[in-house]
């Protein structure tokens, strides 16, 4: 039983870093694949139309929500002390270092990570992958490189929206309550708002849409045969999406404190 059991870790742990050899190679590939044409500029496009634009009244509903719900419970705690005005300075520090990006991927995650995970293995248990190797087509070009090249340029582009849609719904709230004027509410919000906060969000959502297409186009190109295989890779690209994107939102702020 000691073998047995030994020898069942030592498997599991082999299997470890096969797939994480296996992942370096994809990523690796990606890389190798951007740089040279032919370059699929009308399915880029497309893939940025199905993350991005789908995804708006999502990501503008959850961005307002917490915009408003974190002015809105922010505001008890500044009142003990007097200090209410520092309500617009504080939600948009908030927002725009942590929050914005946090949501904006989280929930990118659920729906497009699954949705490239999903379309990927169904494509690859139906063989049509297979049929584009055979018509001459490059899938892994066609299909992986567009959608993680997507994910990249959206997922910032959407976290900027989602700052812009959360400040709407705290000011609505600050309105309310305070009646300060939308001007007012704008200088407070920003003038404690540093070049290095917009530079590191940035950054940080940059990683978080590379983060999102890797894992969702890997979980799919390489799901197993049968409709379960379907389902474990859109399981899989959610899970381990979200897991790394904790991983670097430590990462990354553990980084830019150290700057400031």
């Amino acid at each position: 039983m000691k073998r047995s059991g030994k020898y069942v870790v030592s498997q599991k742990i082999d299997q470890i870093f096969i797939n994480l050899f296996d992942v370096y190679k994809f990523i690796l590939r990606f890389f190798k694949e951007v740089l040279f044409p032919p370059y699929e500029f009308k399915e880029v496009i497309k893939q940025c139309y199905e993350i991005g634009y789908k995804s708006l009244p999502l990501i503008t509903l959850t961005g307002f929500i917490t915009g408003l719900v974190f002015t809105k419970q922010s505001r008890p705690s500044l009142a003990d002390f007097g200090a209410t005005s520092w309500l617009p300075s504080l939600v948009s520090i908030a927002i725009i270092r942590a929050l914005a990006p946090l949501v904006t991927a989280l929930i990118t995650a659920g729906k497009v990570g699954s949705q490239i995970g999903a379309e990927l293995g169904s494509m690859n248990v139906t063989e049509q992958i297979d049929a584009m190797e055979v018509s001459g087509t490059n899938p892994f070009k066609f299909l992986v490189v567009t959608r993680m090249l997507a994910t990249t340029f959206m997922i910032p582009l959407l976290a900027v929206y989602t700052c812009i849609v959360s400040l709407l719904g705290s000011y609505i709230n600050v309105n309310q309550n305070e009646q300060t004027s939308y001007s007012s509410f704008v200088v407070s919000a920003l003038q404690n708002i540093s070049f290095l906060d917009l530079f590191s969000s940035i950054i940080k959502t940059t990683i978080f849409g590379f983060t999102i297409g890797a894992v969702g186009c890997y979980q799919g190109y390489n799901s197993s045969k049968g409709t379960e295989g379907v389902g474990k890779a859109a399981n899989s690209a959610v899970v381990v999406s979200m897991f790394l994107i904790f991983i670097e939102e430590i990462l990354v702020v553990q980084i830019v404190n150290a700057i400031r």
